[in-house]
């Protein structure tokens, strides 16, 4: 658990019925518990904008201009990818924490910041895919979805189906632009002679053009200066009389100041800075008139050569005219380059014809071999997977007061040693993966979502995630609902399977359930203000006698009863002598 994130601290202000509150959470499992209506799930709200959620203006409390929600995180690893994502945002996480902030505005313009950076609320979003998995309604909604399925079989798989998938993957890139490159070829195969000679065409004028990054460029300004030097040198020539004329020149002028002001040097600070500012001026101006005397030295009218740019501008001109786009005409040559680059062998696949297209073909065959074996290779995986999966998951079930329920993964591939049909292939591979409960023995296999009750889904997601937890860890889990429909003996194990899993990381859950709080190792009770409202003084971490007192009020929907506190203690004496 040490070597897990998890949350530390939740900060809200002014969202829904919370005034203001503050919560720090535990390592391990943390329970929210209060009267329906009393504000639990406004929290989970909060942070659920925090990790990148949809902002809405309605969320904003009443009379407030904005709400402002965050969370830190307490990174004692920092992941390679958590890492990535941070150095790609400018988020600071060097201190081993990170900070989340999402602000609402009432107007419904929103602000999200990551590690003291200002950051799109995709970021967010990003960072809690490595940090939080939540699990709602809609995450039981979520699992009857066929990909949903693959991808926790293939989470649980571990590093084994992933480094199988990035092979496959590249395989069957691979694959594909071959087959691309055949259907070009044999596109082309009509019209093959008017392209080779439009590609030759323009292969031999790029090889006579010899035309170097930034020329037309650099050929336009030496034009210029070429075609104005009598203007460059007349001005020049000006310049530096200007400069240095012996009577009247700005240097002698400023020369003249420099030492008058030299005589006064020392008596006021004030004409000294004035001096200084004269000083700097002149050598200022030196160093120009000397660059101006090199500069009319070098300053040559040469027709020749003239000629010449004119004549390499003409011809580059005449090129693009051509071959060119309506870009400007150095990006128009790079293009070019690029595509003289890829000209040789689009001439060759062309000329190739037939023969060129067979020998395509028959690189595509062998590559399909490497593609049928990789993508076998990820079935033989999903498939071993799947079995230690369904066992490991039947057992949590069991456990989960659902003893008669069998968890089932069934994979249907493709037929590998027989017709393969291009459509059996994807970029997941050739698998079909299908979630299956056995309500008892003798009864058929149902899809999940079909057979299983809300209270069983909840179950069974809770079951999942007890395993998944083992194999591929995420810092923070959060539940909502996750005793849906579920009561009496079911409602215990609930309870115990939440503390079974806060003991590999943490678990944040909001509950209605007096079984599945006794077993928190960290317990809130939220209630409201005289006022309707939540402060900071309205969301409380209980001890001892208050949590007795808050589990008998869930027992028996009301305060006091002595017989409700006596089971109360019955259920916390129960989590302490099994733990």
């Amino acid at each position: 658990m040490s070597e897990r994130t998890y949350l530390e601290e939740i900060s809200i202000r002014n969202l829904g019925i919370i005034d203001q509150s503050t919560l720090e959470l535990g390592s391990g499992l943390n329970v929210l518990t209060g009267e329906t209506g009393a504000g639990k799930t406004m929290i989970l709200t909060a942070l659920a904008l925090v990790l990148g959620g949809k902002s809405d203006s309605a969320l904003v409390r009443t009379g407030s201009e904005r709400l402002i929600a965050s969370a830190q995180f307490n990174l004692p690893t920092i992941t390679a990818d958590l890492r990535e994502i941070a150095e790609n945002s400018g988020s600071d996480i060097s201190d081993g924490s990170l900070i989340l902030t999402r602000t609402v505005n009432s107007d419904g313009k929103s602000k999200a910041v990551a590690g003291g950076t200002t950051v799109p609320a995709a970021t967010l979003a990003n960072f809690a895919d490595q940090l939080v998995e939540i699990h709602g309604q809609a995450a039981n909604h979520q699992i009857v979805k066929p990909a949903r399925q693959r991808d926790l079989l293939d989470r649980y798989a571990g590093t084994a189906l992933s480094e199988a998938l990035t092979n496959y993957q590249g395989v069957f890139a691979s694959y594909n632009d071959l087959k691309a490159r055949i259907k070009a070829a044999l596109d082309s195969a009509s019209k093959r002679d008017r392209e080779i000679g439009d590609l030759e065409e323009f292969l031999q004028g790029w090889q006579k053009l010899k035309a170097v990054r930034g020329e037309y460029s650099e050929t336009t300004n030496q034009i210029a200066r070429l075609s104005s030097v009598e203007d460059l040198r007349a001005a020049s020539a000006g310049a530096t009389e200007a400069l240095t004329d012996e009577t009247s020149g700005a240097l002698i002028v400023l020369g003249a100041a420099r030492r008058f002001l030299d005589l006064a040097k020392g008596k006021d600070s004030k004409l000294d800075e004035i001096a200084t500012s004269i000083a700097e001026g002149f050598f200022l101006i030196d160093d120009a008139a000397h660059e101006i005397a090199s500069y009319l030295t070098a300053l040559e009218a040469d027709p020749g050569k003239l000629d010449s740019l004119q004549s390499r501008k003409a011809e580059i001109n005449s090129f693009l005219k051509k071959y060119g786009s309506a870009g400007s005409a150095d990006e128009d040559l790079v293009l070019l380059a690029a595509r003289a680059k890829g000209a040789k062998e689009a001439i060759a696949d062309l000329n190739g014809g037939e023969d060129r297209i067979r020998g395509l073909q028959a690189e595509l065959s062998a590559i399909k071999k490497n593609l049928v074996a990789s993508a076998k290779n990820l079935t033989e995986i999903r498939t071993a997977a799947s079995i230690s999966l369904s066992k490991a998951v039947t057992t949590e079930i069991a456990a989960l007061a659902m003893p008669h329920t069998v968890f089932s993964i069934a994979i249907t591939s493709a037929d590998y040693n027989g017709s393969l049909k291009e459509s059996d292939f994807t970029y997941l591979g050739c698998d079909e993966i299908t979630m299956q409960i056995q309500g008892h023995a003798g009864a058929s296999l149902i899809a999940l979502g079909k057979g299983a009750s809300g209270g069983e889904m909840s179950r069974i997601m809770l079951a999942l995630e007890v395993v998944l937890a083992q194999t591929h860890p995420v810092g923070t889990y959060i539940f909502d609902e996750v005793d849906a429909g579920v009561g009496g003996k079911a409602a215990i194990e609930v309870g115990r399977r939440l503390a079974a899993l806060a003991k590999h990381t943490q678990v944040i859950v909001v509950t209605h359930l007096p079984q599945v709080a006794a077993w928190a190792d960290t317990h809130f009770v939220v209630k409201k203000s005289s006022n309707g409202s939540i402060s900071q003084s309205d969301v409380t971490k209980l001890e001892d006698k208050a949590r007795v007192e808050e589990i008998a009020r869930m027992l028996a929907g009301l305060e006091g009863s002595a017989s409700a506190q006596e089971h109360a203690a019955e259920l916390l004496a129960l989590r302490e002598s099994i733990s």
